[in-house]
């Protein structure tokens, strides 16, 4: 497993297509994430905690002020420049015992991107290991082709996903599973094949994933994007209908630490970008 120095984490992750940064956030913070996910299925009972995802995020502020912490910026910094904006963000949350496998697969092959310019972060936010299903990639795969989401195969009830790579395609022997400390973060590739096991561990394997993109990569979907942000740098008026920064809400997001903070931030930030704005 590559773990790498704040200083060549470039080198390693193009050599390799992943990987792995060490206390990148801090206890306090993580502690917060669980609490957070545990305010999310207190709020959305019909959601398994795998499935919380990007659609619940644009009014809740400490998500977005989570995803948009300065340290976790100046990494995305050195991969995609000074021009930051969020695509997605979404907790993969595996209870003990009952955690759902996440099937083989490549991120770009689920994205309305243009171009395929993105890059992953995956926020470890309880210890992640064998034991309770980490994360594992096959190296080298992010040379491999864009597979279309149209070729991927139905996946069974133990599977967070309804589709997926056929796993006959994949030489799970090459797999390197990524061990991770809270507070440590996991960079990947669009197109790297990866995924993760079922949890058979009496403990939570409780992870972020967030989607960083240059503000210029356009979004194709049609309609406002949930979480849609302009993080840092220049914008863009490339359709994407931005958000603007969620100020703290009781309704819509937990109670934080610094939210006082965070509303005089969400201010500044509104002046700045209010012209990208969605409207």
């Amino acid at each position: 497993m590559t773990t790498a120095t704040k200083t060549n984490i470039v080198e390693q992750y193009e050599q390799d297509g992943y990987v792995i940064v060490r206390n990148v956030l801090d206890k306090a913070l993580m502690d917060e994430a669980r609490g957070h996910i545990d305010w999310l299925l207190k709020k959305n009972p019909n959601l398994r905690p795998e499935g919380l995802g990007h659609f619940l995020m644009t009014q809740d502020a400490f998500w977005v002020r989570l995803v948009s912490d300065d340290r976790l910026l100046d990494v995305v910094e050195q991969f995609l420049g000074p021009d930051i904006g969020l695509f997605a963000s979404h907790y993969i949350a595996k209870p003990p015992k009952t955690g759902k496998a996440v099937p083989w697969h490549q991120d770009g092959s689920y994205w309305p991107l243009e171009p395929m310019k993105v890059i992953t972060f995956w926020l470890a936010i309880d210890r992640s290991d064998e034991e309770n299903g980490c994360m594992k990639v096959i190296p080298g795969t992010q040379h491999d082709n864009l597979i279309s989401r149209d070729d991927y195969v139905p996946q069974g009830d133990d599977s967070a996903f309804e589709v997926a790579m056929d796993p006959d395609t994949v030489d799970e022997s090459k797999a390197v599973n990524f061990i991770l400390e809270p507070g440590d973060i996991s960079i990947h590739n669009p197109l790297i094949t990866h995924g993760s096991n079922v949890n058979q561990s009496d403990r939570w394997r409780r992870g972020l994933t967030i989607r960083y993109i240059p503000t210029s990569t356009r979004i194709t979907r049609k309609g406002p994007h949930p979480a849609a942000f302009i993080f840092r740098g220049e914008g863009h008026a490339n359709g994407n209908g931005w958000n603007p920064l969620p100020k703290f809400d009781s309704e819509t997001s937990m109670s934080f630490s610094g939210s006082d903070a965070w509303d005089a931030k969400c201010e500044s930030h509104h002046q700045q970008y209010a012209e990208f704005f969605a409207s």
